[in-house]
């Protein structure tokens, strides 16, 4: 078999009933979601197993509730031996592989992610901003963009070639979409539903609350190759990626070399860990020929095991 890596999806893919299944049909997902239940000193395994909808959107719960699903199937996965040369995350993805690398346990993750949701949350409230995608365009004609109106727009997310995201103030990131629905078309420039500018200047003030959060936490060496989002490369010091998961915050995702650095290492099959298949059609987009199987119920599971199980 080819070499593999687990990534895990961000915010945006919640979903009410997440996890329910893997309860039912496996102890080691139960053990994580009571975990997170007795960490977090309330019951967000009811969020995920029954909504509803409008508060599991809600950051402060989305980032929390991802985070706790994509651990027990991670568990369940690697409790088969499938075990993952790499591992990598998208935004709040990445405390998910922490989890997978061993850098950090899942109680801290809990206690991080908490923190980090509540602190962007807050940002959100206090500055007007948004985020839009921007397809089908260049990045240099779209840094030319943000680069042009009054205000606070940067590109946050370099997902993979032609899927650009930009964040900032909502004036701004409005005047940025105008100009590109101008070049390619307005069906392919869309606001997104969040509640701030993630990855911009404008979550600074969720990025220092942050920082005595995060010194508070005991970070390891990684047990499997980690690539960071902030660099888009390896990260192997404790105190590396502990300054990379603090300007994480503010700084762009750049998915798109994250799987440039998996694929020059001989990746070629992927494994989305967590709901949704977000990442699983940015890999297919970014390398046709690869391979990406998401794992996010009982049916997926049992697919996987069959085609990986017993470290095969």
């Amino acid at each position: 078999m080819s070499q593999f890596a687990f990534i895990f999806p961000g915010q945006g893919s919640q979903k009410v009933g997440m996890g329910s299944d893997l309860v039912e049909n496996f102890q080691i997902a139960r053990e994580v979601f009571d975990n997170a239940d007795s960490s977090l000193g309330r019951s967000i395994s009811q969020l995920c197993f029954e909504g509803p909808e409008e508060e599991l959107r809600q950051t402060e719960n989305t980032q929390l509730a991802i985070l706790t699903c994509s651990v027990a199937i991670l568990r369940i996965l690697t409790l088969s031996g499938i075990i993952p040369r790499f591992v990598a995350g998208h935004s709040l993805g990445e405390y998910s592989a922490l989890v997978a690398s061993d850098v950090i346990e899942l109680s801290d993750a809990l206690r991080l992610v908490s923190a980090r949701a509540q602190f962007m949350a807050e940002s959100g409230e206090e500055q007007d901003g948004t985020m839009a995608a921007i397809l089908g365009m260049e990045t240099e004609i779209l840094q030319q963009y943000c680069d042009s109106v009054d205000g606070i727009v940067k590109i946050a997310n370099y997902n993979c070639p032609g899927q650009l995201v930009i964040s900032g103030e909502v004036v701004a990131v409005k005047q940025v979409i105008d100009l590109a629905a101008k070049d390619i078309g307005s069906r392919r420039c869309r606001l997104l539903p969040v509640s701030g500018a993630f990855h911009s200047p404008l979550m600074e003030s969720a990025q220092v609350k942050f920082q005595d959060v995060l010194d508070t936490v005991t970070l390891n060496s990684p047990k499997i190759d980690i690539v960071m989002n902030v660099t888009g490369e390896l990260a192997t010091e404790p105190e590396d990626i502990r300054s990379l998961l603090f300007q994480q915050i503010t700084a762009p995702v750049q998915w798109e070399k994250t799987l440039n650095t998996m694929a020059s290492s001989g990746i070629d099959n992927y494994l989305e860990v967590g709901p949704g298949k977000v990442l699983s059609g940015l890999v297919k987009r970014t390398y046709p020929d690869s391979t990406c199987m998401n794992v996010e119920d009982l049916n997926t599971i049992s697919l996987v095991l069959d085609e990986y199980g017993n470290g095969r």
